[in-house]
């Protein structure tokens, strides 16, 4: 039996296949980014965060536990509601489409680990520049951190797979139309189920206009989680550090 799904970031970020094959991400390099890009902003304990695009809120929790007043939101509601049992007077998370105004502000929104560039309409993009500069208070600091797209697409791997708990995840990537695609399949038992992964192929110079046609100054750019300088050619990350002009 073959299954198929067409809104990929609602269906694939829903799934318990989406968690298991991403299991083994490198939670200490998030956290160590974390740490230094609360040392990097001089973050007060009284600054409230707002974590866009958190999914099951792990780095929410995390920056929770240093110490930091965090509201997490997704569109996924499974991701939601595990997120919710972990919340406290100081750790909130709610079901909420990046897309639209968010109705609190924050000194500080994080847009992390690639969580932007999933829409196939250029305005629906940049509805979430807009959604982060309407939820920072006056003189607030966004940060987006994406991939670096040159760079990854230089080194796009085009087929792998991966087993574990029996399951089989055959990948296949391709960049097509401006886009990223990750092609998976799940087989599970005597089930095989087709789920896609689509990023726009955002550049520096793409964030650059984006962020100026929302009235955003760019206050600075890293290309890792050490926070070393963007290289377009070597990087793997870009890391944009801004604030509003008004």
């Amino acid at each position: 039996m073959t299954k198929e799904h067409s809104k990929w970031f609602q269906s694939w970020f829903d799934t318990a296949y989406y968690h298991l094959l991403y299991k083994n991400r490198d939670y200490k390099e998030a956290e160590v980014f974390i740490k230094n890009l609360a040392s990097y902003l001089n973050l007060d304990k009284d600054d409230k965060i707002l974590d866009l695009a958190c999914g099951k809120g792990r780095h929410s929790i995390y920056l929770n536990s240093l110490g930091y007043s965090v509201t997490g939101v997704d569109l996924s509601k499974n991701s939601i509601n595990h997120a919710k049992t972990y919340e406290s007077e100081t750790l909130h998370f709610d079901v909420h489409d990046m897309r639209n105004f968010y109705s609190t502000k924050f000194e500080v929104v994080l847009n992390l680990f690639t969580s932007f560039g999933y829409f196939e309409e250029e305005t629906d993009n940049f509805k979430v520049i807009q959604t982060i500069k309407s939820s920072l208070k006056q003189n607030g600091i966004g940060v987006i951190d994406f991939m670096n797209s040159p760079f990854v697409i230089e080194n796009l791997i085009a087929h792998n797979s991966y087993e574990d708990d029996n399951i089989t995840f055959n990948l296949k990537r391709r960049l097509s139309d401006g886009f990223i695609y990750k092609d998976i399949e799940v087989i599970d038992g005597n089930t095989t189920t087709h789920y896609v992964e689509k990023v726009r192929a955002f550049t520096f110079q793409d964030f650059e206009t984006m962020l100026a046609n929302a009235g955003l100054h760019l206050l600075d750019c890293f290309g890792n989680y050490n926070l070393e300088p963007f290289n377009s050619k070597t990087s793997e990350r870009l890391i944009l550090i801004f604030m509003a002009n008004d």
